[in-house]
């Protein structure tokens, strides 16, 4: 989960890095920093290949509004050795197209310090929607693999510069096509080739509404060395160890289908996004547990303290649609053991799509068409977000009146539960009843505006058995007028 703050504005030029629709402001200066545009441009023995790109792409007055901007600023050194790399004499042989994408590749619309690099992928996306990876060689930061931070934390008026000793090349292949290019995964890309799901993995986009929508996946490789521990030394090896039927490889329940999915995950996790939980498989008919305390473990045993772990140089890759991870062992597909689980009422593809989402608030009046898992009845649904609200990632749905809400969350693994729903402790939250696949419990969701004297925050709402791993619809219905402010909905296994 990222708690991700954003900026909303719109360039001069027509170039847009986020979404919103409020006009650029031109940064007034209250100190004697420099902006980061002109920092760049006034540092000529340093920077005046990298400011002639700046300025050939028309990004002087980008870098020169308010910001916060996180500028990745590759020395002259490193702009002349990637035009050798390139094959090309100078700037100007690279194509316009190129050039934009370039620029844009170095710059983070994010305030972002070296101590806020970790082991993974930093907080924010770049300027063309791309996470740049951030790892550490002893002392040294290096960001994308390749690229070493030689001066740090350069403050301008309107965010950082970091130099790094080579230009960031744009990603540009699918999370697919970075696996099939290393010869250590022959094996398992043969079986991303079997069972189809190569086809899944190789989309990186595709038209939504009046959109682009990015895909996002993470893999987990098992390298050729390691199938060949178990005796496995091509896929023909692997199939039989699934216990598979040869001819019906792309089907859901077909053992080696699962096994090659239970690899592959929903959403782009590099190693500073896991958190101890469960994640969801494609289908999102199984999970992996991952305990994240003095190692990243995979189905971690409690009893025999086994688990599978990654190979921490070879992982974090990044591809233009999600993150390569290589881990230790074969990895078998499992049930994990029982956890918590947490869903965010926010957290939906449809609704994430909209320049609204981590923004601004953002009011729906269909309760019936306007998303696929949420539905309402009342005066309007709206999408909170405040930066300072204590929300996971500062947003939630909201709802005013009278009113009622149902939400169809991911699936949860079959066996039994409670069930909590949370809303921040405020006064004008009120009392609800809740309803799990259209079932009433017999709890009241108290709230200080319904007279339960402040006692809104995490509550029960239902004791539950789920016979099959399925998804659930949560409806609440308010009992007394007021309103409800929900983050998320939490299944613990009971005990």
């Amino acid at each position: 989960m990222r708690a991700i703050i954003r900026f909303v504005f719109l360039l001069a030029t027509g170039l847009i890095f986020s979404f919103c629709k409020q006009d650029a402001q031109i940064w007034e200066k209250k100190s004697l920093e420099q902006l980061a545009g002109d920092y760049i441009a006034s540092n000529p023995e340093q920077f005046s290949e990298f400011n002639k790109l700046i300025e050939v792409t028309n990004m002087k007055s980008a870098l020169n509004v308010r910001g916060p901007y996180t500028v990745f600023a590759p020395n002259n050194e490193a702009m002349f050795a990637y035009y050798k790399l390139k094959n090309v004499n100078s700037l100007a042989d690279l194509s316009d197209t190129f050039k934009d994408i370039l620029v844009r590749n170095h710059i983070v619309a994010f305030e972002i310090q070296t101590d806020d690099m970790g082991l993974g992928a930093l907080i924010e996306t770049n300027a063309i929607g791309d996470y740049l990876v951030s790892e550490f060689e002893g002392s040294d930061i290096i960001i994308s693999k390749y690229a070493k931070i030689i001066k740090r934390n350069i403050k301008t008026a309107n965010g950082y510069i970091h130099m790094v000793d080579k230009v960031l090349d744009p990603v540009v292949k699918d999370i697919y096509s970075v696996i099939s290019a290393d010869p250590s995964y022959k094996i398992f890309t043969e079986g991303l080739n079997r069972t189809g799901i190569k086809d899944t993995l190789q989309l990186i986009s595709f038209p939504y509404g009046n959109t682009i929508a990015r895909t996002r996946f993470t893999v987990l490789a098992v390298a050729d060395t390691i199938y060949n521990r178990y005796g496995i030394y091509n896929v023909g090896d692997l199939i039989k160890w699934c216990g598979a039927s040869p001819d019906s490889l792309t089907y859901l329940n077909n053992p080696f289908y699962r096994y090659i999915e239970y690899h592959c995950l929903n959403g782009s996790y590099y190693l500073s996004d896991l958190n101890t939980g469960l994640y969801s498989v494609l289908s999102k008919d199984n999970n992996l547990m991952f305990t994240i305390d003095t190692d990243y473990k995979i189905n971690l045993d409690s009893k025999t303290k086994k688990y599978t772990g990654f190979n921490i140089p070879a992982s974090n890759t990044p591809a233009k649609n999600g993150a390569l991870h290589a881990i230790n062992d074969i990895l078998p597909v499992t049930q994990p053991e029982p956890a918590s689980v947490i869903f965010e009422t926010t957290d939906f593809f449809d609704l994430k799509q909209g320049d609204y989402y981590g923004k601004y608030y953002q009011r729906f009046f269909d309760g019936e068409k306007s998303f696929a898992k949420i539905k309402w009845e009342g005066d309007y649904m709206l999408y909170y977000f405040n930066q300072n609200n204590p929300n996971i990632n500062r947003d939630c749905v909201s709802m005013n009146g009278w009113w009622s809400i149902s939400i169809t969350f991911p699936k949860v693994m079959k066996g039994k539960y409670t069930v909590w729903i949370y809303q921040p402790n405020w006064n004008d939250i009120t009392n609800l009843v809740a309803y799990v696949d259209g079932v009433s419990t017999p709890y009241v969701y108290k709230g200080a505006y319904g007279g339960g004297g402040g006692s809104a925050g995490l509550q029960k709402i239902a004791d539950v058995e789920f016979t099959t791993t399925a998804e659930h619809t949560i409806t609440l219905r308010n009992i007394v007028n007021g309103m409800l402010f929900w983050d998320y909905v939490r299944f613990d296994p009971a005990k």
